[in-house]
């Protein structure tokens, strides 16, 4: 693992996730509570023994820069490890990012200083939980230039992805983004192999193929779009099958590329036996949190249904449950939960305030909203929309810091 050096693609708009990103970049936006997207990539990393990463940052990175900083300072520049933030630049010429190829090329020198016999690019966006160190094995053993994780989903959601057709040899025939409804890879099966935005290259070929990508005037700098096809027919293309460190099948991995997969992924944490762990002590997850004291809870007046309670929940450090109820919902840390007001099936982000008599269902709400007293959000669909975002599921979105 040594001489392996990590990229995290972490500059994304993640413009389906609005209002989300409004003021952030996609792998800061906050998930399960005490975590930022960025943790569990980061996670694997260091779970897997990665000691050299620089994190690619470009749109509104400002909150991923300090996530990073305060939380993630765990290596030792001594020993030759780091985490690297390396912000667009415009090193090569006066553009800034033009696709994940051209993120890589722009930041070339960092391979040429570290020379390494391996390069492995990640996405900073996902939910997951990987040992990469089985994918470089399965690199190095099947001699390739270049192994592309990859994952089966149902067709429904492999269709907004990259889908790849592997043979019985693990050898990557084509990569396809979003294939149309008429191309015959959607008819073989219910179920299709999709690209993780995992891959591993041997370093002289990443140098070689992305020199000549980006002379191409054509081309949209794109790994999926332009290097891959561009590498089937001259080089050895190998599909690594994702194997979940939790053992379990079908393997968990999220792509909580819109508003309703980012709820469905926090609704999943609640449930009695989620399908994705964050209490795994030997694959622990880290991320930065703030000092606050313990999660607490007061009152229990039944007699005017006055009770502060949480049942199927995750509550973070800091909050205060204070004579409200909350079921199947995710609070991140100091969320205040004022007396006789309801919370359901919702996620509720750092220093959220729900006042007295107010009803929350089937909600997103970002940092530092207060909610008002007697308010209802998720109960009046057609009210809802002319205020907030409200998605094709009928999850209603309070973009930060809103005033109600």
């Amino acid at each position: 693992m040594k001489n392996v050096l990590t990229f995290i693609m972490a500059g994304g708009k993640g413009e389906r996730l609005f209002p989300l990103t409004k003021d952030r970049t996609k792998p800061a936006v906050p998930f399960g509570g005490v975590y930022r997207i960025i943790d569990f990539t980061l996670s694997n990393c260091i779970n897997s023994g990665l000691r050299k990463i620089h994190v690619l940052t470009q749109y509104k990175s400002s909150s991923l820069v300090k996530h990073i900083s305060l939380g993630w300072n765990v290596l030792n520049g001594e020993l030759g490890e780091y985490i690297d933030i390396i912000p667009a630049q415009q090193r090569v010429s006066d553009q800034w990012y033009q696709g994940t190829a051209d993120s890589l090329y722009q930041n070339i020198y960092a391979m040429e200083d570290e020379r390494p016999d391996h390069v492995l690019i990640l996405a900073g966006d996902h939910i997951y939980k990987m040992d990469y160190r089985d994918m470089l094995d399965f690199h190095i053993q099947e001699k390739a230039d270049l192994t592309v994780g990859v994952v089966k989903l149902e067709k429904t959601k492999a269709c907004q992805l990259g889908v790849c057709d592997v043979d019985n040899k693990s050898r990557l025939k084509r990569l396809i983004e979003k294939p149309s409804a008429e191309d015959r890879i959607l008819k073989n099966s219910d179920q299709l192999f999709v690209s993780m935005g995992i891959y591993v290259f041997n370093r002289v070929v990443i140098e070689e193929i992305l020199s000549e990508d980006a002379g191409k005037k054509d081309s949209s700098h794109d790994f999926a779009r332009d290097v891959i096809p561009l590498m089937l027919n001259r080089h050895k293309v190998c599909a690594y099958k994702f194997v979940d460190k939790e053992r379990k099948e079908p393997p968990y991995w999220r792509d909580i590329g819109n508003l309703d997969a980012y709820y469905e992924a926090n609704m999943e944490l609640v449930s009695i036996f989620p399908a994705f762990s964050l209490y795994d002590r030997d694959w622990p997850f880290r991320t930065y949190q703030e000092q606050f004291g313990p999660a607490k809870t007061v009152f229990a007046e039944e007699d005017n249904n006055r009770i502060g309670m949480a049942l199927n929940s995750l509550v973070s450090h800091g909050c205060i449950i204070s004579g409200g109820r909350v079921h199947a919902s995710v609070l991140s840390p100091n969320v205040r939960i004022n007396s006789f007001s309801e919370v359901s099936d919702s996620v509720l982000m750092e220093g959220v305030d729900i006042g007295r008599y107010a009803k929350v269902r089937r909600a997103i709400i970002d940092k530092y909203v207060k909610v008002p007293q007697k308010m209802t959000i998720g109960y009046n669909f057609d009210e809802d929309k002319k205020r907030f975002t409200v998605t094709d599921s009928g999850i209603v979105v309070i973009p930060k810091g809103m005033a109600l």
